[in-house]
């Protein structure tokens, strides 16, 4: 069985306060805030690391959802469904394991938005299954919500941008990258807007 090890490189370790060395003819002050603006550095990187595994995770999640409802196994015997479906909720338990997080802290307000997004997007998920094409057109109008250079074809919708600009950053990557998701799933399916 192989274990992962993480090492942490002699390079990339974080500096010590050495009281008693003279490191050069810098303040004491001006030290220390090197030695934060060091560890911000890293702080962010961990979270940037940290919301990339998140994301594999769920792409990892949804690959294994789409196994398991793939129109292969339509195609292959009943003993080799049972292989398939045990092997994969093997790996689905396993992946489960793996507990990553980045908390976005927010006040009230960005809260609120951040609910009303979330409505607005669940609601979008559900009108998939009822017409997918004015699904397409609706999750376009969020996504030019998003970007500073909408797709002129499709327009905006004002409450979807009201909403998203009353989230914090981080929640407005993360709403894009959901709908960037939403548009590739549409696009599998090769669905058209209006034209």
């Amino acid at each position: 069985m192989e274990v992962d090890v993480y090492t942490i490189p002699e390079t990339s370790r974080l500096p010590l306060i050495d009281e008693t060395s003279a490191l050069g003819t810098a303040a004491p002050k001006d030290r220390l805030i090197s030695v934060l603006d060091q560890v911000e550095m890293r702080v962010e990187r961990l979270r940037r690391d940290t919301i990339r595994i998140e994301e594999e995770k769920d792409s990892l999640l949804s690959t294994l959802d789409s196994v398991k409802h793939s129109e292969l196994l339509s195609e292959i015997s009943e003993c080799d469904k049972d292989d398939i479906a045990r092997y994969a909720d093997r790996i689905l338990a396993r992946a489960m394991t793996v507990e990553v997080a980045v908390r976005t802290d927010r006040d009230t307000q960005q809260e609120e938005a951040l609910y009303q997004v979330n409505l607005l997007i669940d609601q979008l998920v559900v009108s998939v299954h009822e017409d997918t094409v004015v699904a397409h057109s609706r999750c376009q109008t969020y996504m030019n919500a998003c970007t500073s250079q909408p797709e002129a074809s499709s327009g905006t919708d004002r409450n979807f941008e009201t909403a998203i600009l009353g989230c914090t950053l981080d929640d407005q990557k993360r709403i894009k990258k959901r709908l960037q998701g939403l548009l590739d799933y549409f696009a599998k399916l090769n669905v058209t807007t209006y034209s």
